[in-house]
C-alpha cells in the first residue's frame, strides 16, 4: 500500500506535535475519578473560564459527551430536535435510541442550520400519545452541513423558541473553536444559550483524544454518574489533559490558517473540469465537492488518490470531503489538488 503523505480524510487524523508530546510526558497526574488529577483540573478550569460555564467533566470522546447529555436531559420516549445532518442523528450508531431511549426529530435546515421558525413548526404539542419534546441540539460547526458556522443571532432566536416551550439546549461542540475563530464571536457568547455543551480536543486542536462537557453543577454531577456507568473514568488522565492544555494555549488562533488553507484548496479544486463545488460555502476547514460529472464515483476517486499518497474522504456516492488541519501545509494542498486533477485526466483519457 502506498504511504499516505497528505491526509485530508479528517482533522481527527492530526498527531501530537513535539511540544504537545513534551507537555504530555511532563504532566503532573493524580486520580481523575477522585478529582485529584492536577492537569485534568486545570484543563477543566480553563474550559469553564473559556465558555463561562459553572462546571465541567473530562470525557474520552465527543460522542460520549453527546450521549451523556441526552441521558441527563431526556427520559425514554422523549424527543430531541436537531438538523437532519446532525452527528447525533447520523453518526453515533443510533446511540440516542440505545442509551437515552430518545427519538431524534430531524429539521430540514440550510447547510446544517435551522431557523427559529422551523423549530417552532416542528415542536409537537404535548399529548399522551406523542413523544414529549425535551431538547434542542445544534452542531457547531455543522459537519455534514459543510463546515457551516451557526450565527449567534440564529442561536439566540432558536433558544427563545426552545425556552418558550420549556425545552433544554445542547451544543455538539465538535468544532466550536473553529466557529469562534471564523466568526470573531467569543466562546462565552457562543456557550451562553446552552444548558450543556462540549469542547472537542481531538480535531483541529490536535490532541490524541478527549473532550470536555460543560454545564451547571447539577448537570455535571448527573453527567459524572453516567460517566461512571459507561466506563468513562480515566484515572491518571492528566497525561491526556496536558495535551488539551497545550492545545488551548497554542493551537486555537492557528485554526485561522486551516480555514485559509481550506479556501485555497477549494479554489484549486474548482479549476478542475467535472468537479462541482461552491467555493463560497467554505467557511471553516471543511471542503465538500461532487465528482458526478467526472464519470467516477467518490469511492473510485478516493482509491485512485491513495496511489498518489493522498487521502480524501468519500462522503456519499459522488460526494467528497477534504478537511484541513495542522498536519497539512499549503504546499501539500496544492499537491493534493494536482493529484486530484491527474486522477480525473487519466480517467477521462481511459
Amino acid at each position: 500500500m502506498t504511504e499516505i503523505r497528505i491526509e485530508l480524510h479528517s482533522d481527527t487524523q492530526t498527531r501530537p506535535t513535539p511540544g504537545m508530546r513534551k507537555a504530555m510526558a511532563e504532566a503532573v497526574v493524580g486520580d481523575e475519578q477522585k478529582g485529584e488529577d492536577p492537569s485534568v483540573n486545570r484543563l477543566l478550569d480553563m474550559s469553564r473560564e473559556l465558555f463561562g460555564k459553572e462546571d465541567a467533566v473530562f470525557l474520552p470522546s465527543g460522542t460520549m459527551c453527546n450521549q451523556i447529555s441526552l441521558m441527563v436531559h431526556c427520559r425514554p420516549g422523549d424527543e430531541v430536535l436537531t438538523d437532519r445532518t446532525a452527528h447525533i442523528l447520523n453518526l453515533e450508531g443510533g446511540g440516542a435510541a440505545v442509551f437515552a431511549g430518545s427519538l431524534v426529530r430531524p429539521i430540514d435546515g440550510d447547510h446544517g442550520v435551522f431557523t427559529a421558525q422551523q423549530l417552532e413548526q416542528n415542536i409537537r404539542a404535548v399529548r399522551r400519545h406523542t413523544p414529549r419534546p425535551r431538547l434542542v441540539a445544534i452542531e457547531q460547526t455543522s459537519n455534514l452541513g459543510g463546515g457551516t458556522v451557526w450565527p449567534l443571532e440564529t442561536i439566540r432566536e432558536v433558544e427563545a423558541v426552545a425556552r418558550k416551550h420549556g425545552l433544554a439546549m445542547h451544543m455538539d461542540g465538535a468544532r466550536v473553536l473553529n466557529a469562534v475563530v471564523a466568526s470573531n464571536v467569543s466562546a462565552a457568547d457562543f456557550g451562553a444559550p446552552f444548558d450543556t455543551m462540549w469542547l472537542d480536543l481531538s480535531k483541529g486542536l490536535g490532541c490524541p483524544f478527549g473532550a470536555v462537557l460543560l454545564g451547571s453543577k447539577d448537570v455535571i454531577e448527573q453527567a459524572w454518574q453516567w460517566k461512571q456507568r459507561m466506563g468513562g473514568a480515566m484515572r491518571q488522565s492528566g497525561v491526556i489533559a496536558a495535551a488539551g492544555i497545550y492545545a488551548l494555549e497554542n493551537n486555537v488562533s492557528r485554526l485561522a490558517e486551516d480555514h485559509a488553507n481550506a479556501k485555497f484548496f477549494a479554489e484549486r479544486v474548482a479549476e478542475i473540469p467535472g468537479i462541482a463545488i461552491d467555493v463560497n460555502r467554505v467557511e471553516t476547514n471543511l471542503v465538500f465537492f461532487d465528482v458526478a460529472k467526472t464519470g467516477l464515483s467518490a469511492g473510485q476517486v478516493h482509491d485512485r488518490l491513495l496511489e498518489h499518497g493522498v487521502r480524501i474522504g468519500a462522503s456519499s456516492g459522488t460526494g467528497m470531503r477534504a478537511v484541513t488541519h495542522l498536519d497539512v501545509s499549503r504546499a501539500q494542498l496544492a499537491e493534493a489538488a494536482a493529484a486530484l486533477s491527474t486522477v480525473l485526466v487519466e480517467a477521462a483519457a481511459a
